[in-house]
């Protein structure tokens, strides 16, 4: 790892390191991307089947992009009673969290006694990519679909690479279909945002795209908003432990260990600590924890090039970095926990004490685990369930309602030159009379 001192001459060279652009804003990722997804755009189908061969080494055709009941069958008889059970724990908190944050419809009278609010429904027809790669993440399965049917989203639609014969991970398959999946398709990477975003002969654009995934699939969630609705920018993992003395090593180690194993080469995780003694203590406990680990040779290319332990010259330091920033996971392990947490406002979600591992939020807590990367958590907050509804506000006025408002609107037509506007308001208020389905003039 990267170790920097706040004492150092190149403090803030090696910072600006930190927060330089992460993937998500490469130059060569978008350009290849939008390749992409101009290539799915001019030939549909035909450039799917040619990306997922290219990409994910699968040769299908057209009647095989599509996931087959027989399939979700094969699947679930796959799966055992333990992770049946780890799904429908993981799923009732998640759908718990999920109904405490739904926005419901309310209406008022305002100023002039008209009455105004707000309701919100579901999307109709929502598209969820989930990343496939060397780790199936049957929990990113259920932190994005269980929120999709709590909102009531009547379509579905998901995304997620197979193998290299087409094949999905049968445990993956089992949470898609278990937490509410109706269309499921076998499309990995940019060509799959592409597909949902635009449409092909198989599968029908949805109305907002959302999801986690690899650089190339945030770029293509990036260059196709517009054509379509997008949740967020959740790229590759990080994870930032602010701690003090009181801190246990192996916790921070461990922690930084588990969200550098994903394995895009991209995850970035930082400590943060006044305490030269517990950096060095880090550092030893990584380097005894690391060789037992499987996925050892992911880790170490992480943390050689994005992996930094940061000497502090106080704790006001940190929390300054922190808010610069803008890390996905926060882990405070101080005294006073609490209190340093109201002090940081970017962090996609931030885990208070020594026993709340980030572990806790990517598979169980209920909170969803898709989170805003590469700096984007200073304008994006993490996935919730309201993001699935869209709003429509509402405005019902009466006679009397509109003629009390019929002066500032003239005025405000006068003063910008819309007499069509003013006259639009005037013949209501002082023309004929609209009462119990007849008309009557005043």
């Amino acid at each position: 790892m990267n170790i920097i001192r706040h004492s150092d001459a190149n403090f803030l060279d090696a910072f600006r390191r930190m927060t330089a652009p992460s993937s998500l804003f490469d130059p060569v990722i978008e350009q290849r991307t939008r390749e992409i997804v101009e290539s799915v755009r001019a030939r549909g189908n035909e450039a799917l089947l040619e990306l997922t061969e290219r990409f994910d080494g699968a040769k299908l055709y057209p009647e095989q992009i599509a996931v087959t009941t027989a399939e979700l069958l094969r699947a679930s008889l796959k799966a055992d009673r333990f992770l049946r059970k780890a799904i429908a724990t993981a799923s009732t908190n998640i759908e718990t969290f999920s109904r405490k944050s739904l926005r419901k419809g309310w209406s008022a009278r305002n100023a002039q006694g008209a009455k105004v609010g707000e309701k919100f429904d579901p999307f109709q027809r929502v598209g969820i990519y989930i990343p496939g790669g060397s780790a199936p993440l049957v929990s990113t399965a259920l932190m994005t679909i269980v929120l999709a049917r709590v909102a009531g989203c009547r379509e579905i639609v998901v995304c997620t690479p197979g193998g290299k014969t087409g094949e999905i991970n049968a445990a993956l398959l089992f949470a898609i279909n278990t937490a509410g999946a109706t269309e499921i398709y076998r499309l990995g990477g940019a060509q799959a945002i592409a597909a949902m975003a635009l449409g092909t002969a198989t599968i029908r654009r949805v109305q907002k795209v959302f999801g986690p995934g690899n650089a190339y699939v945030v770029a293509a969630k990036r260059l196709l908003y517009g054509h379509v609705a997008i949740d967020l920018l959740p790229g590759p993992s990080e994870v930032l432990v602010l701690a003090d003395d009181s801190a246990e090593p192996s916790f921070i180690a461990s922690d930084l260990l588990a969200q550098a194993e994903h394995g895009s080469g991209h995850e970035r995780v930082w400590l943060l600590t006044p305490s030269g003694k517990l950096l060095k203590a880090v550092k030893k406990e990584i380097t005894r924890q690391l060789p037992k680990l499987s996925r050892r040779d992911f880790i170490k290319r992480v943390l050689d090039q994005n992996g930094w332990l940061i000497q502090l010259r106080d704790m006001e330091q940190g929390i300054e970095l922190i808010n610069q920033l803008a890390p996905e996971h926060c882990e405070v392990m101080t005294r006073k926990s609490d209190g340093v947490a109201a002090k940081i406002f970017t962090a996609g979600a931030i885990f208070l004490g020594s026993y709340s591992p980030t572990v806790l939020g990517d598979y169980l807590a209920g909170p969803s685990h898709t989170l805003p990367t590469g700096g984007a958590g200073a304008s994006f907050s993490g996935l919730t369930v309201d993001q699935f509804q869209r709003r429509t506000s509402v405005v019902e006025y009466d006679r009397a309602a509109l003629k009390k408002s019929l002066a500032a609107i003239q005025k405000f037509a006068e003063v910008e030159g819309l007499d069509a506007h003013g006259r639009s308001a005037e013949i209501r208020a002082k023309g004929r009379r609209i009462n119990r389905g007849k008309t009557s003039t005043p």
